[in-house]
């Protein structure tokens, strides 16, 4: 029972990272048709651009605030301004093709002019065990979930109770209604961008002293969150952090009783089984598209 406990906490620790990258996902296909497949590679590189403001000699909170400066303005802008907005122009799916390009790109930079070895990265959460209805539980367990938790509390109050967030609903549900009532949805769709670039930012700071810096974890952390996006829903938040949560869940209860080799397979079987009888997702809308 004890280790049952350890592995639901440590499985929703990562589902809450997942949450956190499933939610870039949702927020860039609903505002602006956007399927990020780089989104891995933007989760794995600013640990490692960190890690290069920390070999300059800065200390680690100086480091984790410029890597987020960096992020905003290398994943989030950049991206944007010069991927998206010239290929968006030629459809979906040549923009789909170009992320997955832009994901090879980093991976192979990263391994190039950082490490192809994977490097330690300190943890803006202590080490050790606290002891809870008489269990020890992992600190850095229970502090990964309760800063995912208070990101995703801050977003969610940002959508749903602040002018800001009214206009970016508005720009993402109907842009030409959103235009007329004087919405700036070109300044929304970047907005949700740099949100993007910021929550992508957070998740790499959380998990990587877990999982170690390395140039292919982005390909993982890629996968994970966009199972869990389609299963929570892809056009809900709120679906894509029920996903998140999900998906680590059961990734962790499966690596202890099923097998650490098939452990990738059953979030995938649970992917196919979600597409062949909710399509929509646990907590996503049906939508019809015309053609």
């Amino acid at each position: 029972m004890s280790n049952l406990l350890d592995l639901i906490v440590a499985g929703l620790a990562t589902g809450a990272i997942y949450a956190l990258v499933a939610v870039g996902f949702t927020l860039l296909w609903q505002t602006s048709q956007t399927i990020n497949f780089a989104q891995g590679e933007f989760v794995m590189l600013p640990a490692f651009l960190m890690l290069a403001v920390m070999h300059l000699g800065a200390p680690f909170w100086l480091a984790i605030l410029v890597g987020i400066v960096l992020s905003a303005l290398l994943l989030g802008l950049a991206f944007k301004m010069l991927l998206v907005d010239p290929m968006l122009r030629h459809g979906v799916l040549p923009l789909a093709i170009a992320t997955m390009a832009l994901a090879i790109a980093i991976k192979e930079a990263v391994k190039q002019f950082f490490s192809a070895e994977a490097s330690p990265f300190p943890s803006i959460v202590p080490a050790g065990d606290v002891s809870i209805l008489g269990r020890a539980i992992s600190l850095q367990s229970l502090g990964v979930l309760a800063v995912a938790i208070l990101a995703v509390v801050g977003l969610t109050t940002l959508l749903n109770r602040t002018s800001l967030g009214h206009q970016m609903q508005a720009a993402a549900q109907n842009p030409t209604v959103a235009r007329i009532i004087g919405v700036p949805v070109e300044r929304m769709i970047l907005l949700t961008f740099l949100i993007n670039a910021v929550l992508v930012a957070l998740a790499s700071l959380l998990i990587t002293p877990i999982y170690l810096a390395k140039f292919s974890s982005g390909e993982v952390l890629g996968q994970a969150a966009f199972i869990a996006a389609i299963v929570g829903g892809f056009n809900q938040v709120r679906g894509a952090i029920a996903g998140g949560l999900l998906i680590g869940v059961v990734d962790n209860l499966a690596a202890a009783y099923v097998s650490t080799q098939y452990r990738a397979a059953v979030p995938m079987i649970l992917l196919i089984m979600m597409i062949l009888f909710r399509p929509q997702g646990l907590l996503g809308r049906a939508e019809e598209r015309t053609v």
